[in-house]
């Protein structure tokens, strides 16, 4: 049976030591009493939620799955689910971060996202049911009209209500242009749906009085392509004018994939005959009010590979410090045991601190993004607020590939630490790695994100953004670079963030003569620029536990800290090089192979 404790000390030295949320929130109206305390509050009953509600349920809901009843197009969650899930709503955690004006308790999104991390590290498959639900609540926030607001924000805010994002159809993944979903205008100002919708997370269950669909469709009169596109709530029960439930809508789910993992979600087949439903932001406009959940999803998602890599990472820890197998290389270490435990062994530790370093580099940037996320919101400035914003938009892809691409890492490794047992479903390490998977398809695939990163937020506007990263990174370098205990993590960054600007602009001109040259680059150009994001952050934590030791701390949490970053530059950074060298070799070596793939 696998283990899970929340990494609360790791939380607080990022939100309090490495970021001081609390002194950024001083400066946003909305945040400014939320303190040091309230901060730990939070997250520690986060943490008891999900250790001791959500987690025990992983494995028996992975088992279990869930079950469509064909004639009611009804679906039973797993054993728990649902009594967990009322849980969830009766201790307000729904709430948490939603707006005040909608009955939310108007904490900071990054209480959010910490929550979110242990829920995803304890059940991916549970987590996914009110995480959509979030997502589905910024859009209407955003984009939502004022009736739409009214009916729908408050039970999404309460959690008695839960939504989906309904995009993908069986022709159509990534390529919206191509959907066929079609919305008819009616006398009284609604819509009538009409269409098949594939891979609905959360599409249908039983756990909540109501769902509401965030649907694309096509008007009648829709231009062709994504400029042709419109967003529409589409609740499963039509709301009465009084907010009380009514008939069922004609949406219902006609079948439920059969999956690798996440086997406790029910990822729907949605069908829609006619399903009543109202216009959400303008016709034709659909994508960008479905981006704004898209973009929310994205973060998530990195935040469930995150949460993976955790609870992978503390499971393999433990393992490996139990199971005996061999004796060290350089010479006994349990004088008192047959053998060594296998923690001793030089690749085991590698693959141990490989899990340990993308877990605390994922955790670290998540808090990053999602403070950025509330200084957009919040922040009085608009300066602050369209920086952090610019910001934001170019980290997302980052978050959601690097971080799920390192999760693939992570858990792999950490299932190889426990060997055939891994491979074995009781120790549950084969489960982090199927749930993971997904989380490098969903949302946009990891290439589309490295596509999104290259080609839009950094080549479509000539780097300006990257730049604004950089001079972060170089403010670091300024301070710290006399400083020789800060050397083997400063230089590092710093010879980076030139080779970074140099190769941006070779794939730059190489892209304005064949675009093919992009399209070859941007996976591994993604990567290379996580690393230096991460190498930026892992930086600044080793400046706080550098300076917690010179002070006399000695808290053996500070030298674990630097030890993690030691790793990481020495063992994981390098890989830039590498990959700085693949995305040089071009696209002729990929494209002119048609007789290699004939």
């Amino acid at each position: 049976m696998p283990l899970y404790t929340p990494p609360l000390r790791d939380m607080q030295f990022v939100l309090h030591e490495v970021l001081r949320v609390t002194d950024e929130f001083k400066a946003m109206p909305a945040h400014a009493e939320t303190d040091i305390d309230t901060v730990n509050a939070v997250i520690e009953e986060a943490g008891k939620f999900a250790a001791e509600v959500t987690f025990p349920l992983n494995i028996t809901g992975d088992e279990e799955g869930c079950v469509l009843d064909k004639e009611t197009h009804e679906v039973k969650t797993p054993t728990g689910f649902k009594d967990a899930y009322a849980k969830f709503v009766e201790g307000g955690w729904a709430a948490l971060s939603c707006e005040p004006a909608f009955g939310g308790q108007g904490l900071p999104f990054v209480l959010n996202q910490c929550l979110y991390e242990m829920l995803n590290s304890a059940n991916q498959a549970w987590t996914m049911y009110p995480g959509l639900s979030h997502g589905a609540y910024e859009a209407l926030v955003a984009h939502g009209t004022e009736a739409q607001k009214k009916t729908y924000l408050p039970k999404l805010v309460s959690g008695e209500w839960t939504g989906t994002m309904c995009l993908t159809e069986a022709h159509c993944g990534t390529d919206l242009g191509l959907l066929r979903s079609k919305a008819e205008p009616q006398a009284d100002g609604s819509y009538r749906l009409t269409g098949n919708k594939i891979f609905i997370s959360a599409g249908e269950h039983d756990m909540a009085a109501n769902i509401i669909h965030l649907v694309l469709a096509r008007l009648p009169d829709a231009p062709k392509g994504s400029k042709g596109i419109s967003l529409f709530a589409v609740p499963k029960y039509i709301v009465k004018v009084d907010g009380s439930l009514g008939e069922r809508n004609p949406i219902h789910c006609g079948g439920l994939e059969h999956k690798m993992g996440i086997h406790g979600n029910a990822t729907a087949q949605i069908v829609m005959d006619g399903a009543v439903g109202s216009l959400v932001g303008e016709p034709n406009k659909g994508l960008a009010a479905m981006f704004v959940m898209m973009n929310a999803a994205r973060l998530g998602v990195g935040n469930q590979s995150l949460g993976l890599t955790e609870v992978a990472y503390q499971n393999a820890l433990a393992y490996a410090k139990d199971r005996l197998q061999m004796r060290s290389l350089s010479g006994v270490k349990a004088k008192d045991k047959e053998a060594d435990p296998i923690i001793v062994h030089p690749d085991v530790r590698k693959m141990l601190l490989t899990a340990k370093a993308y877990a605390e580099g994922g955790r670290a940037l998540q808090i990053f993004c999602t403070l950025l996320l509330d200084k957009e919101h919040h922040h009085p400035d608009e300066k602050v607020r369209k920086d952090s914003g610019e910001l934001v938009a170019l980290l997302t892809p980052i978050v959601k590939a690097f971080i799920t691409d390192n999760g693939h890492i992570a858990t792999n490794a950490c299932m190889q630490v426990f060997g055939g047992h891994g491979f074995i479903k009781e120790w549950g390490m084969e489960q982090f790695v199927r749930d993971n998977r997904i989380n490098m398809i969903y949302e946009g695939t990891n290439t589309i994100q490295s596509l999104d990163l290259l080609g839009r937020k950094v080549l479509g506007n000539n780097g300006a953004t990257l730049k604004k990263f950089g001079k972060l990174v170089g403010a670091l370098v300024a301070e710290e670079g006399v400083n020789e205990k800060m050397s083997e993590f400063i230089t590092p960054i710093a010879v980076l963030g030139e080779q970074l600007t140099k190769f941006t602009m070779e794939i730059g001109f190489k892209g304005s003569q064949n675009p093919d040259e992009v399209g070859a680059a941007a996976v591994d150009y993604l990567r290379v620029a996580g690393h230096f994001v991460f190498g930026y952050l892992f930086a600044r934590m080793a400046q706080v536990a550098l300076r917690e030791i010179a002070a006399g701390n000695t808290d053996p949490f500070y030298v674990a800290k630097l030890q993690t970053a030691r790793f990481y530059f020495a063992k994981l950074f390098p890989e830039t090089a590498t990959l700085m060298r693949t995305a040089r070799a071009g696209s002729k070596s990929l494209m002119d192979t048609d007789a290699a793939l004939a």
